[in-house]
């Protein structure tokens, strides 16, 4: 098994490997990084490899980065060894873990989603925070959510900050991006209820007549759902605000909705 030993900040493949920090290069390299070896094991798990493997000289070794080294190695990826230091320019942080990856970015239409492996999808409109859009992947794989669809201009999935804050799910859950109209247009098509938390004659979500496949839909952090789109909805749903706070944060708001739309079709 060879490796390659990178010294310099200068070199080629260094700098291509920090530039990905950047969306503009993300989108035209159409690759992103990943950081750490949990997040590696588990994409390695859901079946990603990454086409370069980055390790710090000096770190303690560990059979999951073994055997991560080997399959990268047999599949024709790269792996190189360089000093902390340089690791540390590439992800952007201080004191980074020991192991990064540079993955390809895969197809993330909406047409490749397969509404029916799952009863619950979740469903993001204009999310604005990386860290948001990490909880969100987290809450469908703890609810057992087919995935994520982010609807109009969310931020960069791939992002480094947002690939961080899913804690992996990035690679485990199913991700899909589209337009409002593209993807009204396919849930038309079959079976599925959409629901948003709203003011716009809602019921209580604790009891309403949830049904699979249900899409729960949040809205941007600051502006919420545009009025169109909850009018949109099969089902708009309130919350009760028992202190001060008008609204819930985003992503918290869709994990209790998920839960609670999961509890409801577990009784069935």
């Amino acid at each position: 098994m060879t490796r390659k030993i990178i010294t310099g900040y200068s070199n080629p493949t260094v700098k291509f490997v920090r530039s990905l920090r950047e969306k503009k290069h993300r989108r035209r390299e159409r690759k992103f990084l990943a950081e750490g070896l949990r997040l590696l094991t588990d994409a390695r798990e859901g079946g990603r490899l990454p086409e370069i493997l980055l390790m710090a000289q000096g770190r303690e070794g560990h059979p999951l980065l073994d055997e991560l080294e080997a399959d990268v190695a047999r599949s024709g990826g790269e792996v190189i060894e360089l000093p902390l230091d340089i690791l540390a320019k590439v992800t952007g942080k201080e004191n980074p873990q020991a192991v990064a990856g540079v993955f390809a970015e895969w197809d993330t239409s909406i047409r490749l989603i397969d509404r029916n492996t799952a009863p619950i999808w979740l469903v993001a409109h204009a999310m604005r925070d990386p860290g948001n859009l990490g909880t969100m992947l987290r809450t469908a794989d703890a609810v057992g959510a087919g995935g994520l669809i982010l609807i109009d201009d969310c931020v960069d999935p791939f992002s480094v900050e947002a690939v961080r804050a899913s804690m992996g799910a990035i690679f485990t859950e199913r991700l899909a991006q589209a337009r409002w109209e593209d993807f009204l247009g396919w849930l038309r098509e079959g079976e599925g209820q959409l629901v948003a938390a709203s003011l716009r004659e809602a019921v209580p979500y604790r009891g309403a007549p949830y049904s699979a496949p249900c899409f729960v839909m949040v809205g941007n952090e600051s502006r919420g759902l545009p009025e169109h789109y909850e009018m949109a909805c099969d089902l708009r749903v309130t919350m009760p605000m028992k202190g001060r706070a008008d609204s819930l944060n985003a992503a918290v708001a869709g994990a209790v909705l998920a839960y609670e739309v999961l509890a409801t079709l577990d009784e069935r």
